[in-house]
């Protein structure tokens, strides 16, 4: 896979859910449903949202309140065809898009 394409990143919480279950991970499970290249939950040390304050753990912590990072990267076609459920899902949070090159080996 190389060449240019679009790595979207959504800011969400730890403590969202979708249909009672953990937001990012069925954000995930919907990415690859719809078989988009590949995605990843970053979580945070330490962050903070708009309407938050500032939220920091230990590593002994499990659980809380600290910002997600889902990112995915593929075509601005597969993009176009997951964003309206990723918006649904998502609700008002934010989503980030931005051009990349990726130089990785084809598969």
């Amino acid at each position: 896979m190389s060449g240019e394409f679009i790595r979207v990143s959504v800011y969400i919480n730890e403590a969202d859910e979708w249909r009672h279950r953990p937001l990012h991970l069925e954000v995930l499970r919907m990415l690859h449903d719809r078989g988009v290249a590949g995605g990843t939950v970053l979580r945070a040390v330490a962050g903070f949202t708009a309407r938050g304050a500032v939220e920091t753990t230990s590593l002994v912590d499990a659980g809380g309140k600290l910002p997600l990072v889902i990112e995915f990267i593929d075509t601005m076609e597969k993009i176009d065809l997951v964003m309206p459920e990723l918006r649904k899902m998502v609700g008002r949070r934010l989503i980030v898009h931005e051009r990349v090159q990726v130089d990785g080996p084809d598969d």
